[in-house]
Formats: C-alpha cells, sequence, structure tokens
C-alpha cells in the first residue's frame, strides 16, 4: 500500500474519523520483524505526528498475533544493514532499533496498542511504546532476548521498568518466562484485558474525542517529563502548560460546549511549545 506517496509492504495504515488504524502486516511470520518493517514504522509515526489533525493511534497486528518479535534468520542476512541500524541519529538520540518503537512516544496523540497472539520481544518493546495495551486473556508475552543472550534494545529497557517497576523488568528481562494477558495485567504491562482488544482500543479512542486534543497533548507531554524530572522542573511545565492551554481556542470551544451541553467542534491540535524527549 502507499502512504502519502510511500509505499508499505509490511505496515498499513487508514485513517478515519481522526483515528489511525496501524497494523504490523507479515502475518505469514507472525508479524516477525525485520529491518523494512522498522523503517517502516518509523515513517508512519514520523507522518501522523506532523498531522495536526489526528485525535488517536490504535496499533495491532494482522493475522493470529501482535508480532512474535525480531525476524533473526532474516535480519542477519544483510550484516551491513545491521551495523548502520546501531548507528544512532545524532538529534534523536535513537538508532532504527530504538526508534521504530520511540516514535510513537513522540506522537502527541494518545497511542493504544491492540494485543492478541504473541507479544514477544520486539513486540513487547513496541507494544510498550504505546500509552495504553489492551490484551486477550490468553495472549503470550515474553521479554525474549534472554533466551537468545541478548537484552531488549528498542527502548525496552526504559519503557519496561517505567511500566512495571525495576524488580519485575529484572525478573522479566532475565528469565524470558512467558506469561498470559491475565498475568501481564497483574504485573501492569497490560491496562485492559479485552477478548476484542481491537474493538476496544478504538472504543476508548472514540471517547477521547470529546476531550481538548491540545489538553491530551499536554497531559502526554507532562506525563511522559515527569518521570525523568525533578519535582520542580515539572511544576515549571505544569504552569507553562497550563498558561497555554487556557489561552487555546480549543480550550474556549470544549467550555462552551459544556456549559450548552453540545458536542466540541475541535480545531486541528496547535502546534506544541518545544520538544520534550
Amino acid at each position: 500500500m502507499r502512504f502519502k506517496g510511500k509505499i508499505m509492504k509490511y505496515v498499513t495504515v487508514q485513517v478515519e474519523n481522526g483515528i489511525a488504524q496501524v497494523r504490523l502486516n507479515r502475518p505469514d511470520k507472525l508479524n516477525a520483524l525485520t529491518l523494512d518493517t522498522l523503517h517502516e514504522l518509523i515513517a508512519v509515526a514520523r507522518r501522523l505526528r506532523r498531522d495536526r489533525t489526528l485525535r488517536a493511534v490504535v496499533i495491532a497486528g494482522e493475522g493470529d498475533s501482535f508480532s512474535s518479535g525480531l525476524d533473526i534468520v532474516a535480519t542477519m542476512r544483510k550484516p551491513a544493514r545491521i551495523v548502520r541500524a546501531f548507528l544512532p541519529n545524532p538529534f534523536l538520540g535513537t538508532n532504527t532499533f530504538q526508534e521504530a518503537c520511540w516514535a510513537w512516544r513522540r506522537i502527541e496523540v494518545p497511542v493504544i496498542a491492540a494485543i492478541h497472539g504473541h507479544c514477544y520481544g520486539g513486540g513487547i518493546q513496541i507494544a510498550l511504546a504505546a500509552d495504553f495495551r489492551y490484551a486477550t486473556p490468553d495472549s503470550k508475552w515474553s521479554v525474549l532476548e534472554a533466551k537468545w543472550g541478548i537484552i531488549p534494545d528498542m527502548t525496552g529497557i526504559r519503557s519496561l521498568t517505567e511500566v512495571v517497576g525495576v524488580d519485575v523488568a529484572k525478573k522479566l528481562t532475565m528469565t524470558a518466562d512467558r506469561i498470559d494477558g491475565t498475568e501481564a495485567q497483574r504485573l501492569g504491562l497490560v491496562t485492559e484485558l479485552s477478548d476484542d482488544p481491537v474493538k476496544a482500543a478504538t472504543a476508548f479512542a472514540e471517547s477521547l474525542l470529546t476531550r481538548s486534543p491540545d489538553a491530551l497533548a499536554a497531559a502526554k507531554r507532562l506525563i511522559d517529563g515527569a518521570l525523568t524530572s525533578s519535582a520542580r522542573r515539572t511544576f515549571g511545565r505544569e504552569r507553562r502548560e497550563q498558561i497555554r492551554l487556557l489561552a487555546l481556542p480549543n480550550t474556549g470551544i470544549l467550555r462552551r460546549a459544556v456549559v450548552k451541553k453540545s458536542e466540541p467542534e475541535f480545531r486541528p491540535r496547535a502546534r506544541k511549545m518545544r520538544p520534550w524527549h
């Protein structure tokens, strides 16, 4: 398929009513990740990030799985590409493997992962790059890298520790234990369980359409930034964001809609003040 002029083979995108439905599309290989897949994920995330009419993203996998992780056999066929993929972008601080995940953290709308089947290795790291995770109770989760004598290197160490805490992150990373969706929710990996996670994730995305896109973007920036900032710096960010929100058109649109008990008709999201991460 083409996405704004670029041919996509392993990632598909459909945007409707401001919600982007993104799909990993290599179902015959359980959506195992190749370097081409990673490049397409980055390209899609960057294009969606520039769309200020976007309201939410739902990312899922076609076929029987979300993703079974990195396709090591396919990836190792071209060692020179692996070397290039490991080199970090000096402006972003991430390499190709890392940016394929972190690019979704940079998007200023809620990103929701819908997981079924396998969610292994790099698949978990993509899911953790989302703000929320909906999964089937029988989905299969594993930080699988330990099986191969390596560690998560697609931003997973940071994201995993944020979501489940230090001790659980170490246990999952060191053991490569396989757990189901129910256990993953108990540990904090999963936000909500659903027999139809795509439907549940989309319904949640639709519920956010009644909220100011500027307020949602500010909340995402602030909460993500608070994880690595001092309390004092976070308080300063709160003040700046709040003053800005009070002056933005969408805040007034929502306030008037609440008073009139009508549906708000928001303008495109305002440009952000500055990069946060």
